[in-house]
């Protein structure tokens, strides 16, 4: 059975639902960090227009939250691509480095996914109301900020993450 998490925002509400079976080192993960709280109160700090919305791990004034769990395996080898609305996990250029932080895709974005050569970026869920508010937040005016860039001028701000 699917996980659903309802992601409210400082811009409307996102509904996802997550894919233990395919997923479940990252959906466990997602699930901790949103049942802790941890979510409340950061931002998606990095938003690039025709490629994805990421949030998770930072607050407004771009301080990063330390995570509280471990990494998490890399589990892109499951079927699950990169596809428009689908919720990936963020990490590092080691692929085992993902911890809480995750990003939604505005298109489908093939070149993140598992390859014969590569590991890809292990999608664990999707969008299942709210794309609207998340094209709303692919929309907002960015800039830079201290050393990140694609950072939304007005922060938009995950209120909280919720099991729904």
């Amino acid at each position: 059975m699917a996980d659903t998490f309802l992601i409210d925002t400082s811009l409307g509400a996102i509904t996802i639902e997550l894919d233990p079976q395919k997923a479940p080192l990252h959906c466990t993960n997602f699930g901790k960090y949103a049942d802790e709280k941890f979510y409340d109160g950061l931002v998606f700090h990095r938003v690039i227009p025709g490629f994805m919305i990421q949030g998770g791990g930072h607050t407004a004034e771009m301080s990063q939250k330390s995570a509280t769990g471990g990494r998490v395996k890399n589990e892109s080898n499951n079927g699950l691509k990169n596809l428009r609305g689908t919720v990936a996990a963020a990490r590092l250029s080691d692929p085992d480095t993902a911890t809480s932080q995750f990003f939604i895709n505005l298109k489908d974005n093939d070149f993140l996914d598992a390859a014969a050569n590569k590991a890809g970026y292990t999608v664990f869920g999707k969008v299942t109301a709210g794309m609207d508010v998340v094209d709303k937040i692919a929309a907002v005016k960015t800039g830079t900020k201290g050393s990140f860039s694609d950072v939304p001028q007005q922060a938009v701000v995950i209120k909280s993450i919720r099991r729904s």
